[in-house]
């Protein structure tokens, strides 16, 4: 029984307080990638005026080379939003800027633009993978109610996976799949041919962004066609081509936003129910100021990848 304990003990505590499944969903590059399914809670409204609510796809942040798909903060969002009754999968990606050297300031990012471009196309691969391991397993995961959602690197990857979704040149994905909705957090598209353009209008996106981001361009940044276009970009591309979408801009925020998911609650419903759910076609412009909101720094991206790798 004194053997037996510790066993016990160290079992409840690593296992999560709910429904939380872990499969493995591809090999890539020797890599073995795996994702977490966490069910709605027992007990929570799992419809929203008779539509049956979505599950959450979240895409972990960390520049392409930390993260994990179950760090303390965004499982409290998992639970929270379990709670509500949404399910989440949360998904291992490849880190393609793990250990390679980037130089300082806009010179050195252009030099490493092609990595930075191989690690997008990457993820894009390994989410378009968990969607397919979706599609052909019996998980209790409706993959034709699917939400993406990315933090950081993560919303780059959810917004670049749309971006392929809608221009026709996604890796392989199950006919005629599109995702319901996208949230990103501080997310861009990153290129190395010139500006990215949506050929046609994209499921429902909410772009939160701070208007002070220097790690993941809140515009554009970039040189000679190589570089990164963040949220305030695409709104006004959005706006020329009549696409409808949401962005929060907050105002003299940094990469914080990457990290509000926990903060944003009431948007983040407001998106899923009314433009998610109910497919009302919005468009949303709002400027915040909040200066309740938490700063953790004022991170770059030369903060990122020369004190980091």
């Amino acid at each position: 029984m004194r053997k037996i304990l510790p066993i016990l003990l160290a079992l409840m505590f690593a296992a999560p307080a709910w429904g939380q499944k872990t499969f493995k969903f591809a090999t890539r590059d020797t890599l073995d990638l795996y994702l977490d399914v966490y069910a709605p809670a027992e007990g929570s409204q799992t419809t929203f005026e008779g539509h049956p609510k979505p599950t959450v796809l979240f895409v972990f942040g960390g520049g392409f080379i930390s993260g994990t798909r179950d760090g303390k903060f965004q499982v409290e969002w998992f639970k929270r939003l379990n709670e509500a009754g949404y399910g989440v999968v949360a998904i291992d990606y490849r880190l393609g800027m793990k250990g390679y050297k980037v130089g300082k300031g806009l010179s050195g990012a252009n030099k490493a633009s092609g990595q930075f471009l191989l690690s997008q196309e990457m993820g894009v691969e390994d989410v378009c993978s968990a969607v397919n391991f979706l599609a052909e397993n019996e998980v209790g995961v409706d993959v034709n109610n699917l939400v993406l959602a990315g933090s950081s690197a993560g919303a780059i990857i959810s917004l670049a996976t749309e971006y392929h979704i809608v221009n026709g040149d996604a890796p392989e994905l199950p006919e005629g799949f599109n995702f319901k909705g996208v949230m990103s957090f501080a997310g861009a598209v990153i290129s190395v041919t010139g500006t990215p353009k949506f050929k046609a209008q994209p499921c429902p996106i909410v772009f939160f962004h701070g208007t002070e981001d220097k790690a993941v361009a809140y515009d554009f940044y970039g040189l000679f066609g190589r570089g990164i276009w963040g949220s305030s970009y695409f709104d006004r591309q959005f706006d020329r081509k009549g696409y409808h979408h949401l962005i929060y801009r907050y105002e003299g925020r940094t990469h914080d936003v990457a990290a509000y998911m926990n903060l944003l609650w009431d948007e983040e419903m407001n998106f899923l129910e009314q433009d998610v759910i109910l497919g009302k076609e919005r468009t949303v412009d709002a400027l915040v100021v909040d200066q309740t909101l938490p700063s953790w720094g004022n991170v770059s991206m030369d903060s990122i990848y020369r004190n980091k790798q």
